[in-house]
């Protein structure tokens, strides 16, 4: 008798289709409704990683693999932008570098996928799943000092799961685009029972965004967010040093407001080096104003025989100490050399920064105003934006309340690429998590004003020469994840994939 049937689909066949929807999974973050749009992709992934039940456990990695080297390299390939473009280095070394990074993040995905070999399938299956996601990202957040770009989470922003952030944070957005995706690849199954489970899942998920946890403090703060636009690859130009100072110093200067702020390392020189009397000069307006004012530069640490520079945000009040917050998260390969690679630094002639870190537990910046309520804000520079977990301890632990969320970036690295909506979406959600309004000064872009919804309410074009000039409402109150951060979704996880390994040992 003739066999009629469709033959299967080879596995390398296979693993270029993972690859394609891996690349899909990216590009659908950068669309509107991009979280929405995510799902139905990831259950493609869910079903073309699971039809072959009898797979080995090679062919399980090898499918986790092929859909995450998919997502990253096309989510990460602006690094190419900063190593050849700007760096300088040869165009196969920055291609290589960017394809290694991709594959190691593409190795976490790949690990999160075992429980669909380990275990039978049923309805535990995504559970486990979920869970195993959200441990991985954890893990992801802290190897190396981490790297945890382009989750699933902050999609969420334009997705169903949104809401969830203030009470769970972006881990349990996480949590729930995973299981929700597995759970329409259990449709044809049972359409009831996943029926039910998807649309609970996101109506309760809408619901929660009824709560609110934070009320408005005080008058709105005058903000001045000012967008320089000079390029990184002049950054050793002496002229164009001199006209970027000049710059800076000339907008700060031209009008008052409550809080100025200035891109990360506006002043690119070290903080003793800078030209005679411009510090002064800036303060001797803050004072003459009322004007609170926040400085990009690169610090100094104290403390050592060695000099270390760091990455500073210097703060100018009126007639107050000088404030100064150094970022403490620094980034692998960009501003520090990991212990072991500097053989690889000094053989390939990267060029690089190895900057000294700061203190977890900065104080925030004290926004002072006459006869009015003093502001608190914490800083974050660039990178620090992405880890939530971080910041919400930061606010839970400081001596002062917070009311602000402040980031100074520069991504002028990364050129006319996604990094900068990446790290705005990134910022949208550490607005959610902590219910707290947001302002973004960046060299190039995306300079913005956000809500304590994440929503922008001002922001300027990228790529042009300009001051934001607004207003924000401070904000007083706390989240349920500024108290209590990762660790209820990080429990949940464990005892879900414990229960799960259990149940599988008794079947």
């Amino acid at each position: 008798m003739t066999d009629w049937s469709l033959p299967k689909p080879s596995n390398s066949i296979n693993l270029v289709v993972l690859f394609i929807l891996g690349t899909m999974l990216a590009g659908a973050a950068e669309l509107p409704y991009g979280g929405w749009i995510q799902i139905p992709i990831l259950s493609l992934i869910w079903w073309q990683i699971s039809q072959q039940e009898t797979a080995s456990a090679k062919q399980q990695f090898l499918a986790g693999m092929s859909f995450g080297l998919g997502y990253f390299v096309l989510g990460l390939w602006w690094i190419y932008i900063s190593l050849h473009d700007i760096g300088g280095m040869h165009p196969v070394v920055s291609c290589m570098a960017v394809f290694l990074l991709a594959a190691g993040m593409a190795l976490f995905f790949s690990s999160a996928c075992l429980p669909l070999y380990f275990t039978q399938r049923n309805r535990l299956t995504g559970l486990m799943l979920a869970s195993s996601w959200v441990l991985i990202e954890y893990l992801r957040s802290v190897v190396l000092t981490g790297f945890p770009w382009m989750g699933f989470a902050e999609s969420q922003f334009n997705g169903p799961f949104a809401p969830v952030a203030p009470f769970f944070g972006g881990l349990a957005c996480t949590f729930l685009v995973v299981w929700v995706a597995w759970e329409f690849l259990q449709l044809k199954k049972n359409i009831l029972l996943s029926g039910v489970c998807i649309i609970s899942t996101i109506v309760l998920s809408q619901l929660a965004g009824l709560w609110t946890f934070i009320k408005p403090i005080g008058e709105p703060l005058s903000i001045r967010l000012i967008q320089g636009n000079f390029e990184q690859s002049l950054k050793f130009n002496p002229q164009a040093i001199e006209d970027q100072f000049s710059f800076y110093t000339v907008a700060i200067e031209s009008e008052p407001a409550d809080i100025i702020i200035t891109p990360e390392i506006a002043y690119p020189w070290p903080q003793s080096n800078l030209p005679a009397g411009l510090i002064g000069s800036i303060q001797q307006f803050s004072n003459k104003t009322s004007s609170n004012i926040l400085l990009g530069v690169i610090g100094e640490s104290s403390g050592s025989s060695e000099v270390k520079y760091t990455n500073r945000a210097l703060g100018l009040s009126p007639n107050l100490a000088t404030y100064q917050y150094d970022k403490s998260h620094l980034v692998p390969f960009g501003e520090f050399i990991p212990p072991g690679f500097h053989w690889f630094v000094n053989a390939f002639h990267v060029p690089m920064s190895d900057f000294a870190r700061g203190q977890l537990d900065q104080p925030p910046f004290s926004i002072v105003r006459t006869g009015k309520e003093t502001i608190n804000a914490a800083i974050t520079i660039c990178y620090e934006d992405v880890f939530g977990g971080e910041l919400a301890t930061r606010i839970h632990q400081s001596s002062k309340p917070v009311n602000l969320l402040i980031n100074m970036t520069n991504l002028a690295w990364f050129g006319n690429s996604q990094a900068p909506a990446q790290q705005l979406r990134l910022s949208q959600l550490r607005s959610l998590e902590t219910g707290l309004p947001a302002l973004r000064a960046t060299n190039t872009g995306i300079t913005a004003a956000l809500g304590p919804d994440g929503k922008i309410l001002a922001e300027l074009p990228q790529f042009t020469q300009g001051v934001l000039k607004t207003n924000i409402q401070p904000y007083s109150g706390t989240t349920p994840y500024v108290f209590w951060g990762n660790a209820p979704i990080l429990s949940l996880s464990c005892l879900l994939l414990a229960l799960g390994f259990i149940r599988q040992r008794r079947i």
